[in-house]
């Protein structure tokens, strides 16, 4: 046991002497969660659409009129009026304005004639998130427009009711789990990985091999110390983002102890891959290499930044063995939804036995020689 935790000691004072080391391995999931929080979760507000009014009768005055109505509260566009068609096409081409609205001549007519009155919106398509936003916003205007002023006694149509389970999940807060996991992978491939293989260029290794350590001491030492980093940097992360991102679920004991199991899963299956996949290595420069396809590999098919349903099929059988998945998926049952253990149970589950079955693999495999 002393030799374990002489192993677990000289670990930890050289990561804690390293005290920048520490704060960037989790600077990068801060920055990203800060970022890409604000940049993707944010309701879109100030696009300019042109309109181009050719029937400038009744009922074009009630589009107008919606259209300032949208300005005036939620404020998703502003409207800049245009002469013609062919000039506003051109301004949404070359981005001066970011949609246009086409009212056609005798659009008042065909309106009080019901002969399928029609309002034309001309987006641009390269920019998904914007076109797709103001298409919505439009299609729920022409809705509005299409209400009878007089409405009948009788219902003739089915209406959906939304009941929504949680209160307004923001963007950064469904990023936040995603940020956990992402800190504590780069605590363990930077603080664990890189540093493991350093020391074995560097000749450091050589000193356990005179010393009765054994193999087994050896790697579960080294493990330790990192699931140790690992878990510091998931708490830190937890307590930092929950605070940005406004959630007080971290002021729940029962869930800190749920958070702290997770994080503490997490951390033993990161370093058990970390260890398989780095315990045959010599050359320091593989693991940097490695660092950047596994963070893509590993991290985006996890569900952390969209839906796992989203992906191809080939993607969600990465999804499937792929630790980051259970790891974001319990943090955000417990962040988000406060579901409790049984939400989590059997993310704990893959994330125990595989952290240990990659420990057991990785075992015979390391070489307790030059």
């Amino acid at each position: 046991m002393n030799r374990f935790l002489a192993i677990v000691e000289r670990e930890m004072r050289k990561f804690f002497r390293s005290p920048v080391l520490m704060i960037m391995s989790m600077m990068l999931p801060l920055v990203q969660l800060l970022i890409l929080g604000h940049a993707y979760g944010g309701h879109i507000q100030g696009a300019k659409i042109a309109v181009v009014d050719q029937d400038r009768g009744p009922q074009a005055v009630k589009v107008h009129e919606a259209f300032d109505s949208v300005a005036v509260n939620i404020a998703t566009f502003t409207t800049i009026p245009y002469d013609n068609e062919y000039t506003a096409r051109e301004a949404v081409r070359t981005g001066k304005v970011d949609a246009a609205v086409i009212i056609p001549p005798q659009y008042s007519r065909r309106v009080y004639a019901n002969d399928a009155p029609r309002i034309a919106l001309v987006v641009d398509n390269s920019d998904q998130i914007m076109s797709g936003t103001l298409e919505t916003e439009m299609q729920s205007l022409v809705d509005a427009l299409n209400q009878p002023v007089i409405q009948d006694r009788v219902v003739k149509q089915v209406a959906l009711e939304i009941v929504e389970l949680y209160p307004y999940v923001e963007y950064m807060k469904y990023l936040l789990a995603g940020s956990i996991t992402l800190a504590m992978y780069i605590s363990v491939m930077i603080g664990g990985g890189m540093l493991y293989i350093d020391d074995k260029a560097r000749g450091v290794h050589e000193g356990y091999l005179v010393t009765p350590i054994s193999k087994l001491e050896l790697v579960m030492g080294l493990n330790f110390a990192g699931a140790i980093k690992a878990v510091l940097s998931g708490i830190c992360l937890t307590v930092i983002g929950s605070l940005m991102a406004g959630l007080g679920v971290i002021f729940n004991p029962l869930a800190d102890l749920y958070l702290l199991l997770l994080i503490l899963g997490t951390s033993i299956a990161f370093n058990g891959m970390m260890f398989l996949m780095m315990v045959r290595v010599d050359d320091p420069l593989v693991p940097r290499a490695m660092f950047g396809v596994l963070n893509t590999l590993l991290f985006f098919p996890s569900g952390a930044i969209s839906p796992v349903s989203a992906f191809p099929k080939w993607l969600q059988c990465i999804a499937v063995v792929d630790p980051f998945t259970y790891a974001v998926h319990g943090l955000k049952s417990i962040l988000l939804k406060d579901g409790g253990f049984v939400s989590i149970q059997w993310d704990l589950l893959y994330l125990f036995v595989f952290g240990f079955g990659t420990l057991l693999i990785a075992t015979p495999l390391f070489k307790r020689t030059l």
